[in-house]
């Protein structure tokens, strides 16, 4: 965890934009002198329960925690902050607003976003829809509010000295996650697609290696028998036009849809493959593509990359921008 909030630091800090990032909308630049003090403000809230926010600490805010968070804004600045919420891989998020307090007037907008977003890109990338986006001023959002993944966010610019908001954090129990963040790049996952058509997604804030341990694409059969005899790791599958695969590789922001891909895999290996892949990037991604003829799954060790491997890494980002 600690690593992944390192991560998180380094990426709010580096390039941060005085707006709420949100799609479609443009509200202007902010400057970095003022992007680099948000560094100190970025920390992980230990215990949200009854706690009022502090802007100057907590502007953006990292927390895997449950509980009630208060805000009362201390000036008339436009500033904009952010709470990031991210729970267990087979947990949703839900947010309830006990209260909004945020006149329109000057720009004050409270924003519910299903998934992250950071620097003009979003998480999940595959399935945006305006649903994913509730904006708010001056009264409560209509509907509820409940995040698809184990990651959502609440952005908000209150320029009304005094007024805010107050907010519940509550964990649901996901009975089919799709998509996931990963706290930290370390732990064994299962990806399935449930027999379903789409695509899903395993993101780790972080290099990472990854260790393909049990494989099953592309092969058992939504009706009918299923193949008993295993294919082994099939390489290369988007090359070979195979509809079912998994694409391992990483990206330098949320937006997986334009992951550098190391390799994409397919078939039926229960065995672990022989070698992790050594992804040097900003983000490890594992992106799981269905046709949704076939039950997929592929269950993944995650561990952090070493310092001394980067260099010998099988894919770093960016290089094909150099």
């Amino acid at each position: 965890m600690k690593a992944f909030l390192y991560i998180l630091a380094v990426v709010f800090a580096g390039d941060c934009v005085n707006s709420l990032f949100l799609p479609g909308r443009d509200y202007g630049q902010r400057s970095s002198a003022s992007a680099l003090s948000r560094f100190s403000r970025i920390r992980r809230l230990p215990r949200p329960t009854h706690r009022v926010i502090n802007p100057e600490e907590d502007c953006f805010l990292v927390t895997s925690e449950e509980g009630e968070l208060f805000f009362k804004s201390p000036s008339d600045d436009p500033v904009v902050c952010g709470i990031y919420m991210i729970a267990e891989p087979d947990k949703r998020i839900e947010v309830i607003f006990n209260y909004i307090d945020v006149p329109c007037e000057n720009g004050g907008l409270v924003a519910w976003v299903d998934g992250w977003e950071l620097n003009g890109q979003v998480w999940p990338a595959d399935a945006w829809n305006d649903d994913r986006l509730v904006e708010s001023c001056d009264r409560r959002p209509s509907r509820k509010l409940v995040s698809s993944q184990n990651a959502a966010l609440v952005q908000y610019r209150v320029p009304a000295r005094g007024k805010g908001f107050s907010v519940i954090i509550r964990h649901l129990k996901n009975t089919k996650p799709c998509n996931v963040m990963l706290f930290g790049a370390e732990g064994v996952y299962t990806l399935r697609n449930h027999g379903e058509t789409g695509n899903c997604s395993m993101l780790a804030v972080s290099p990472a290696t990854v260790h393909v341990l049990d494989l099953n694409i592309g092969v058992a059969i939504k009706k009918g028998r299923l193949l008993e005899m295993e294919t082994g790791t099939i390489h290369h599958c988007t090359k070979r036009g195979l509809s079912d695969y998994v694409d391992i590789g990483g990206a330098n922001g949320l937006d997986h849809t334009k992951m550098e891909v190391y390799d994409s895999v397919c078939g039926l290996d229960s065995n672990e493959a022989r070698r992790p892949a050594f992804i040097a990037c900003e983000d490890t991604v594992v992106r799981l593509v269905s046709s949704g003829r076939y039950h997929n799954s592929v269950t993944l060790a995650f561990a952090p990359l070493p310092l001394e491997d980067i260099e010998h890494a099988d894919l770093m980002c960016g290089l094909n921008d150099l």
